[in-house]
Parts: C-alpha cells; sequence; structure tokens
C-alpha cells in the first residue's frame, strides 16, 4: 500500500535523526545514516523508486543493526543484498534470512568445512566458475554467487523454498536448515 503523502512518511522515518547520533539507540536513523541512505541511492542500484529505496534502507538498516554497528558496512551490505537479490530474482529479505542463519553477517565467516562469507559460499565454486582468484570474502562476490546458487536450486525445486534452501545448505530431506531461515525471516526481515 502506497503512502499519500510520501514526504510525510520520510519526514517519520528521519525525524530520530534530528535527536543527534550520540544519543540515539543502535539501529536508530542518525544523520550519518541518513547520508549514507542518500548516498546509497544516488549511485542507483536496484531501487525502482527513491522514496521506496529510502523507506527499504532505512528500515532494514534498523533491523540489522544489531549485527553490523557500523552504518557504512550496514548500507554497503543493503545496497549489495538488494541488488545482487533482484538480479538473481529473489526477495532480498529472503536473502537477507539466510545469511542472518549462515554468518550473522561476519563477511570474514568460516565455517567448520570450509565455506566463505556472507553466504557461506564453499570455494570449490571459484574452482567450478574457473575463477580461483575471486574474494568470497568480498560482499558483491559473495551475494553474486550465493544468490545465483539458490535461485538455482529454488527453479530445480519448482518453487518450494523449504527444498530449495536444505539444497543451499546441503541437508535436503531435514527440516532444521529451513526452519531457521523461514524463523529469521518471519522475526526480523519480513516486511510488516
Amino acid at each position: 500500500m502506497r503512502c499519500a503523502r510520501p514526504e510525510g512518511l520520510a519526514l517519520l522515518l528521519f525525524a530520530a535523526a534530528a535527536a543527534g547520533a550520540e544519543s540515539a539507540p543502535p539501529g536508530a536513523i542518525t544523520p550519518e545514516l541518513r547520508r549514507l541512505v542518500d548516498e546509497a541511492l544516488a549511485a542507483g542500484g536496484s531501487f525502482e523508486d527513491r522514496f521506496e529505496g529510502e523507506v527499504w534502507l532505512a528500515d532494514m538498516a534498523g533491523r540489522l543493526a544489531r549485527f553490523v554497528p557500523d552504518e557504512a558496512e550496514r548500507i554497503r551490505i543493503l545496497r549489495a543484498v538488494h541488488y545482487e537479490a533482484r538480479r538473481a530474482g529473489l526477495p532480498p529479505e529472503m536473502v537477507l534470512a539466510v545469511i542472518e542463519v549462515e554468518s550473522r553477517f561476519d563477511r570474514f565467516a568460516i565455517s567448520r568445512v570450509g565455506a566463505l562469507g556472507l553466504m557461506q559460499v564453499m570455494p570449490f565454486w571459484l574452482e567450478v566458475l574457473e575463477r580461483p582468484q575471486a574474494n568470497l570474502f568480498d560482499i558483491t562476490t559473495n551475494l553474486r554467487i550465493g544468490c545465483t546458487i539458490l535461485k538455482h536450486y529454488l527453479d530445480r525445486e519448482n518453487g518450494d523454498w523449504r527444498r530449495a534452501l536444505a539444497r543451499y545448505n546441503g541437508s535436503v530431506g531435514r527440516r532444521h536448515y529451513p526452519d531457521k531461515v523461514f524463523g529469521a525471516l518471519s522475526r526480523r526481515w519480513f516486511r510488516r
């Protein structure tokens, strides 16, 4: 549903910025966050409408604050997630839920089996893709490969998210991983 007066919603969203960054709780929209969102939108990307981009980035930045304290890093991750998810044909919020479960937004995460980065991509993919020099700790590289793999599994499973998520995690036939992702999606990332 669209707000009849988008400037009113934008003012409400960014009213917290007037209070100042020092007294703002984690996830509040500070002047710095407002500046970063403005810069992100000016750079273009996957947002069809500037206002919707502002709202999405500000909303998701607040939700991401518990995992990523640095505002600039939050916006960088969110822009990349939105772009790569849309590029692959996935809902960005689902990708955020996968990342929460996989790495808790630690772009330098390494699993016990050797998966790397935000989406915990296995390094063998770099050899398969003939890109051994690629860096899976790079946000864009990790998201592009991870989103493409997830979309492949979603297509392979005819839109069945539970099976696609289980394939992504290597746990087909078990519900634990898909349940964790759906839990994160409903608790934190689903757009209300």
